[in-house]
């Protein structure tokens, strides 16, 4: 069905183009990553929020008790990175990944084009999108016991590279499999993912279990 001309136009009169593609958080570099993969602790600190020390990444087996919940994470924030003022967290990730996205007056992507770095796919439809996010995988390794306000604040990031706009088919693939189990199949992109990886586990004080460690370090070593 078409929509009425009248309709169309107003459409047309409100949209945005923003064709300046928008860098992605970049992660912590290789070097830096193999750092705080080799450090060790002797005391479990993940309950701390933010890390008392950057060079920290401690090996702890996973817990989901209490369960996870995804409700426990709000998401998504109105923000300030775009001038409008009227973007949510996961609006402004899908401006910023794509190239030459036009938005209406609610921000929302009418038009654009996305590349997923996971898998090279192409499309130019914004619903075939979602936000590749780490929050079941937080939760079991940390986040159960922070607040919520600090868990909202983790689930709105635009600083850290923890939000990427991937497809939903792809995403779902993921699930909640950690890198032991699971890296993009793009493997020129397997590294990034890695790096980036340990940034945010390493920024949220977040643990890792030891098959995770391995897989972090065989991967690390052949970047």
């Amino acid at each position: 069905m078409f929509l009425p001309i009248f309709i169309t136009a107003l459409l047309s009169a409100t949209a945005v183009a923003l064709p300046v593609r928008r860098a992605l958080p970049t992660p912590v570099s290789l070097t830096t990553a193999k750092t705080y993969l080799a450090a060790r602790a002797n005391f479990v600190h993940f309950f701390l929020y933010p890390p008392i020390n950057p060079r920290l990444v401690t090996v702890a087996v996973d817990s989901n008790s209490p369960a996870y919940s995804r409700d426990l994470f709000k998401t998504w924030d109105i923000n300030n990175h775009l001038s409008s003022g009227t973007c949510d967290t996961r609006e402004t990730v899908l401006i910023r990944d794509g190239t030459n996205v036009v938005t209406n007056s609610a921000c929302t992507p009418t038009s654009g084009k996305w590349v997923s770095p996971y898998d090279g796919v192409a499309t130019t439809l914004a619903s075939d999108w979602i936000l590749g996010t780490l929050h079941t995988l937080a939760w079991l390794s940390g986040a159960r016991l922070w607040t919520p306000a600090q868990r909202e604040a983790f689930a709105n990031d635009l600083t850290r590279p923890q939000l990427i706009s991937v497809t939903d088919n792809l995403n779902e693939s993921k699930g909640d499999k950690d890198v032991a189990n699971w890296v993009p199949p793009l493997s020129s992109y397997v590294c990034t993912y890695v790096q980036a990886w340990v940034t945010v586990k390493h920024f949220y004080s977040l643990t890792i279990d030891a098959a995770e460690k391995v897989a972090l370090t065989n991967y690390l070593d052949g970047c």
